[in-house]
């Protein structure tokens, strides 16, 4: 008997030890997702590589690297650190402009009045374009700087510096960057463990937004309640994770990324008071991989948001884009670190190119256009639907999608949500128990069960009469019979 426990227990222990690795059976090279209890599971191809842009699309233009990606209405603009170059490219792809060195309205190149010499850009990490203001954001991250750009002909308008106020230890050396319909700036700067910086449209500091979390370490919060007042100044001290990127969705509401391994969440949408309000709907927390799938973390260099609450996270560590939905459900994940056309070595960003998406490469100095494959479209377009309000339109694409694909869950949850809307919970029950939605089956039971009770409440009535009755009948002659 003590040899069977032990031999339990020396399984246990293996099992708790063993690398993540070892249970990674269901890890797919291709297209996949993730069921309700935790297994990869293949998926449809819901997107395919259709453009490159690279050295060879910008003619005389050297390439040194891709570190940011942002797409407007009609350009895309490539931020190339290493060469110290925003590179612009019109919507159907073709190359535009370059952008080095800085010139005024009249084309010439402006000079600095403190060293004489040419004003150029000094390795940017991020670019955003306002549509509103009609002018180009560049985060020179080398020149510690902000340069704003006429949105049309790239002359200069102004830099932002260090705000004069600005308070606390974080040095400005903007990364990433966005611009809100009001015109205020929310600059990300790598490694800052006080947030992001918000920044009024006049260059005055705003405050520091967005609250990171770091993870709980319950053996030092144990010493750390028991120490004495000396004792916690030697400890090390717990700083706030730091964000890594930065996006904004049609709301005005911003999206963030970290990989900060100390942090509580990997990505963030803040509200106005800086409070996470993301949602997770999903089977699993928004986390990429799932531990016991793959031995290597997911860790976000970016996210794009698309109008209709779809965002797409880049992990650097495998390659991939992980899909998610508004309600934070996993619909698709794709894309690898390879060597093949449209893998990566070094992913830095991805965003929305309308319904395709755009993912950059630092090592091979490349943009990769993924455009949807008809069920990456059925699913867009079925999220598009519901996103905006429109049930049974909603209800037609997922129904749509699922003709292409058959253990999509999501799909049967979107049947299941637009049988809902419309009141019709027997049928919202049995879609939404085929989609394993634990939550929305629950919202509709008790609908379905709140519904049968009100059709048949005479005969509810009519029974407890009865039983009542009966109840009083046998007591009587029982009374009447001892009496």
């Amino acid at each position: 008997m003590r040899y069977k426990w032990a031999v339990l227990f020396a399984c246990m222990i293996c099992m708790l030890l063993a690398p993540a690795g070892a249970f990674a059976a269901n890890t797919f090279e291709g297209d996949y997702t993730y069921d309700a209890w935790g297994n990869a599971k293949r998926s449809l191809p819901a997107f395919e590589l259709v453009h490159a842009l690279d050295s060879g699309s910008m003619g005389k233009i050297k390439v040194g690297s891709v570190d940011d990606v942002y797409v407007g209405e009609d350009r895309i603009f490539l931020v190339d650190a290493t060469e110290s170059r925003v590179n612009v490219f019109d919507a159907e792809l073709r190359f535009v402009a370059s952008i080095k060195l800085i010139r005024d309205e009249t084309g010439k190149i402006m000079v600095s009045e403190e060293t004489g010499k040419q004003l150029m850009l000094a390795n940017p990490e991020g670019a955003y374009y306002s549509e509103e203001s009609d002018e180009l954001y560049i985060a020179d991250t080398g020149a510690e700087r902000i340069v704003v750009l006429d949105g049309n002909t790239y002359a200069y308008k102004r830099t932002i510096g260090r705000p004069e106020h600005m308070i606390g230890a974080t040095q400005f050396k903007p990364s990433k960057l966005v611009v809100d319909q009001d015109g205020k700036i929310s600059v990300v700067v790598q490694g800052s463990y006080e947030g992001i910086i918000e920044i009024h449209p006049d260059g005055s500091f705003s405050r520091y937004f967005g609250l990171n979390k770091p993870r709980v370490n319950l053996i030092d919060y144990f010493w750390k309640s028991v120490a004495s007042k000396e004792q916690k100044e030697k400890m090390k001290k717990l700083f706030a994770p730091s964000f890594n990127n930065i996006s904004i969705d049609s709301e005005g509401l911003i999206y963030a990324t970290t990989f900060d391994p100390s942090a509580q969440d990997m990505v963030f949408r803040f509200n106005s008071k800086g409070e996470n309000v993301l949602m997770q709907g999903g089977y699993f927390p928004v986390i990429g991989d799932l531990p016991r799938v793959t031995e290597l973390e997911s860790q976000f260099v970016d996210i794009a948001v698309s109008d209709y609450g779809v965002y797409a996270l880049l992990d650097k560590t495998q390659g991939r884009v992980f899909l998610y939905n508004f309600e934070g459900d996993l619909m698709n994940v794709f894309n690898s670190i390879g060597n093949l056309k449209g893998n990566v070595k070094e992913p830095t960003a991805v965003a929305w190119f309308g319904d395709k998406l755009i993912v950059t490469d630092k090592q091979f100095g490349s943009a990769y256009v993924f455009q949807p494959t008809e069920f990456g479209q059925a699913a867009l377009e079925a999220e598009k639907q519901y996103f905006n309000g429109k049930w049974e339109a909603a209800g037609e694409a997922f129904e749509d999608t699922l003709e292409r694909n058959a253990n999509y869950d999501i799909a049967y949850t979107g049947v299941g949500r637009n049988f809902l809307m419309q009141d019709a919970f027997e049928e919202a029950m049995y879609y939404l128990k085929l989609g394993n939605s634990r939550a929305y089956y629950s919202q509709a039971f008790a609908e379905y069960r709140n519904l049968f009770i009100q059709r048949h409440f005479g005969w509810f009535v009519f029974l407890f009469v009865i039983a009542a009755g009966a109840l009083f009948y046998s007591e009587y002659r029982y009374n009447k019979k001892n009496g």
